[in-house]
C-alpha cells in the first residue's frame, strides 16, 4: 500500500513578484550623466567630443532642471497665497461690498450705489431700468462732484414694489454745459468666495449677480 507525504503537497511556493514599472519619464540628473558618459565611452577617437560643446550641455541641462524646480516652487507658493487669499475673503461673506457694476440686485428692497461725478456736475439723475429696458423709476441726486450715493428702495415712480432680480442704472449729468454720461457703482451682498483657476485668483459671488475677482472690490460695508 502506498502512503501520500503530507510534506510533499505542502511545501513551501515563493509568490511570484511583479517588477514594479517605472511610469517615470522625465530625465534626472543621474539619467543625463550616464547618457553624457555613454557618449564619451563610445565617441570617434577622431572626433573626439568638443569640450565646450560638452560644457554647454551641463550647463543647459542644469539650468532646464533648475528652472523646472524654481517653476513647481512658484506653482506651492502660489497655492499657498491663493488658500490664504480665500480665507481672508471667507470674511466677507453676509457684507456687502462696492463693485464697479451699472446694474444691482433688488432683493425686495432694492438697492444702493454710487454715482461717480469726479468733477463739479449738475442735474444729476439716476435712472433705474428693468430687464426689457423700461424706465421704471428715476432719482434725482442735483449737483455735487466726486462719488454721490443714491438709494433705490426697489419701488417704480408710482411707489409699486418692484419683482426681485436684476436692474440696470444708468447716470446722467451735466458738466461744462453739455450732458454727459457717468460711471456707476453698485452695492451687492457677498453669498460666498471661491478660488478660480489659473491668474484669476479669489471670486467674490454675489448674490444674483454672479461672480467677480477679488481685486476689483472697491469697498467693504456693513450688511
Amino acid at each position: 500500500m502506498s502512503t501520500i507525504d503530507p510534506l510533499q503537497n505542502n511545501y513551501w511556493q515563493p509568490e511570484s513578484v511583479v517588477p514594479e514599472s517605472n511610469n517615470n519619464q522625465s530625465l534626472g540628473q543621474e539619467d543625463f550623466f550616464s547618457l553624457l558618459t555613454t557618449q564619451l565611452q563610445y565617441q570617434d577617437p577622431s572626433k573626439p567630443v568638443d569640450n565646450a560643446e560638452m560644457i554647454a550641455q551641463m550647463a543647459s541641462f542644469q539650468t532646464s532642471e533648475g528652472i523646472a524646480e524654481l517653476g513647481t516652487k512658484f506653482d506651492t507658493m502660489n497655492s499657498i497665497m491663493n488658500s490664504s487669499a480665500a480665507l481672508q475673503a471667507s470674511t466677507l461673506v453676509g457684507q456687502k461690498v462696492l463693485v464697479p457694476l451699472d446694474y444691482g440686485h433688488n432683493g425686495g428692497t432694492g438697492f444702493d450705489g454710487v454715482a461717480v461725478t469726479g468733477a463739479a456736475t449738475t442735474n444729476v439723475k439716476v435712472s433705474v431700468e428693468n430687464a426689457a429696458g423700461e424706465v421704471v423709476k428715476v432719482i434725482d441726486l442735483g449737483e455735487g462732484s466726486g462719488n454721490m450715493p443714491f438709494s433705490w428702495d426697489g419701488t417704480d415712480s408710482n411707489g409699486n414694489p418692484m419683482p426681485e432680480g436684476k436692474y440696470n442704472i444708468k447716470v446722467n449729468g451735466v458738466q461744462g454745459g453739455k450732458e454727459i454720461s457717468l460711471p456707476t457703482a453698485t452695492y451687492a451682498s457677498v453669498g460666498s468666495v471661491s478660488l478660480a483657476g489659473g491668474t484669476s485668483g479669489v471670486v467674490v459671488n454675489l448674490e444674483g449677480l454672479g461672480g467677480i475677482a477679488m481685486s476689483d472690490v472697491l469697498e467693504v460695508a456693513k450688511a
